[in-house]
C-alpha cells in the first residue's frame, strides 16, 4: 500500500486526481508561471483587486445560503412569514451587491477565482 503524500485529504485527491505526483508538480509549475513575477502595487489597481475578491467570496455565500434556504423550503421547515423574510433579505443583498460591483466597475462574469487544475470557484 501506498504511503500517503500529505495528511490533508483535498491535498492527496487533488494528487490523485492530477495523475500522480509528477503531473501534480507539472500542473503547479504551470500555474505558477501563470502568476505575475511582480506585485502592481498601483492604489486603485490594489483596491479594485480587493473588492473584487470580498465580492466574489460574499457571491459564493449567498448562493450557498440561497442552496440551503431552498432546500429548507422544500423540507417544509420554513413557515410562510420565514420564507418572506428570506425572499427580501436575497434581495436586498442581490440589489446591494449591484450597486457595489457599478462603484467598483466590475461585472458578474469578474466575480469568480480561477483555482487552476479544479477549475473556476463558481
Amino acid at each position: 500500500m501506498n504511503k500517503p503524500i500529505s495528511d490533508d485529504p483535498f491535498i492527496e485527491r487533488m494528487i490523485f486526481e492530477s495523475g500522480g505526483v509528477q503531473a501534480f508538480a507539472t500542473e503547479l509549475d504551470h500555474a505558477s508561471s501563470a502568476l505575475p513575477q511582480h506585485i502592481n502595487a498601483d492604489p486603485e489597481g490594489v483596491e479594485k483587486g480587493l473588492a473584487k475578491l470580498v465580492l466574489t467570496l460574499i457571491e459564493l455565500i449567498r448562493r450557498m445560503l440561497e442552496h440551503q434556504a431552498l432546500r429548507r423550503m422544500e423540507g417544509g421547515s420554513l413557515s410562510d412569514d420565514e420564507i418572506e423574510r428570506l425572499g427580501e433579505t436575497f434581495m436586498r443583498l442581490e440589489k446591494r451587491m449591484e450597486e457595489l460591483k457599478v462603484a467598483f466597475h466590475l461585472e458578474g462574469e469578474e466575480l469568480n477565482l480561477n483555482l487552476g487544475p479544479l477549475g473556476d470557484l463558481m
